[in-house]
This record gives C-alpha cells, structure tokens and sequence, in this order.
C-alpha cells in the first residue's frame, strides 16, 4: 500500500523536540568553477530552499564524495560523466566561524519524532520547503539541516540558512579534474559508484571513435 504523500509540518511543530548536533568539520561543496563556492540560493526550486524566498539556502556534503554525487551525478540511472563537466565543476572546502548548530535528520528516531518520514528527501519539493521553514522557525535557533544523501543514504548532507550570524571561509578549490591528489580522488569516487569518466577532446573527423571503457576508466570520444 502506498504511503501517499509526504504530510505537511503539523501546527505545533515549535514544540516538538528536534534532534541536535554540534557539526565542527569542514564542508565540501561542489560547484561552476567560475563562481563563488559561498552561495545561499533564494530561486526556490531546491528542496530546502525557503518556501517564500525569506532566505537564502546554501548546500554542501561534509565530504567530497557527497558534494560529487549530488552535483555532477544527481541520476543514479545515468552514471556517465564527461571531462568537459568535470573541467567546468570544482570541489571547494568551507569551514565556518564558529560550530554549526543543525537538526540531525540521519539519527535514529530523528524523523519519526517531528512527524516525518524518509520521503522529506527524495519526494515532493514543494512540501519538503514547508519544513525547511518549519525548522528554520524553531525556537531551537538551528543553523540547518543535517541530512542523509539522496543518492547515498550512508553519507551526509547540509543545507545552511542564509540569515544566521554565521561565516563561511574558502579553504582551498580546484577543478574535479587537477592531476595529481585530485585526479586520484577522482578515480576512487568513479570505482566506488561505478561511473563512466568520458574524454571528450577535439580530434580529427576521421580518427574512430574509441570503445566504451570500463566503469572508473577513461575512454576518448569526439566532440561534435
């Protein structure tokens, strides 16, 4: 039987009990090179952005293989990445000023304590950005929200409201395709998810096109 829609925040949700988490470590965030990683977005069209624009969102993974996953892969039925993509995307660490006060959503208990369910992730937006105001409401005075990946339940998400007397720095950034440690970075995320990593370059109209590579490998295909 299906579970039907995800339900609305109920009306007393400032009363409820919401679990906490101090979170210290840095942030990964991954994001167009040609941008700044320090962006809270306010177009409402992800799923814990203000559902009336009151504040802006900023979304990151508290490690690499999360801010991947949901930047360059986002269909897990589509695991084939280009180098091109990988050249225009790169992986910046974050760290605020000060701990990061956050409603854990991946505990035990967590969800089914404030009247929600798995489907706050991965179903309807619209009502999911009725709790990102909910919860940035709390009387708790929360920073965000902790949550699992869509695509990795193992691993971790955060999505940071805009208007808390918070900073973030910049650590450092580079492409998702540097050579050296990043490249290897690169090629140990690939292996994990079993995603296709695809050159794309300009060569000559009749050099054949290369074979398809196994998944973690790189193969050369023509650019039109």
């Amino acid at each position: 039987m299906s579970p039907g829609p995800l339900p609305a925040p109920p009306t007393n949700f400032a009363g409820i009990r919401v679990a906490l988490t101090d979170f210290d470590g840095p942030l990964f965030r991954s994001h167009g090179i040609r941008r700044s990683p320090i962006y809270y977005g306010t177009t409402g069209r992800f799923r814990f952005d203000a559902p009336d624009g009151s504040y802006g969102v900023l979304y990151a993974g508290v490690d690499s293989y999360t801010a991947f996953i949901e930047s360059l892969l986002k269909n897990a039925d589509n695991r084939v990445i280009t180098t091109s993509a990988l050249k225009e995307t790169a992986l910046a660490r974050l760290k605020a000023n000060r701990p990061l006060h956050l409603i854990d959503l991946s505990l035990s208990g967590a969800l089914v304590r404030i009247g929600a369910d798995s489907r706050l992730f991965s179903a309807d937006r619209n009502v999911a950005r009725l709790w990102s105001k909910a919860l940035h409401d709390h009387p708790a005075g929360l920073d965000g929200i902790l949550y699992p990946s869509r695509l990795d339940p193992a691993r971790q998400s955060v999505a940071i409201f805009g208007d808390r007397k918070l900073k973030l720095v910049e650590l450092d950034r580079q492409s998702w395709y540097a050579p050296g440690a990043q490249r290897e970075l690169l090629g140990k995320i690939a292996e994990h998810y079993e995603i296709e990593l695809i050159e794309t370059r300009l060569v000559a109209p009749r050099k054949p096109i290369g074979t398809a590579a196994t998944p973690g490998l790189l193969f050369n295909r023509n650019e039109p």
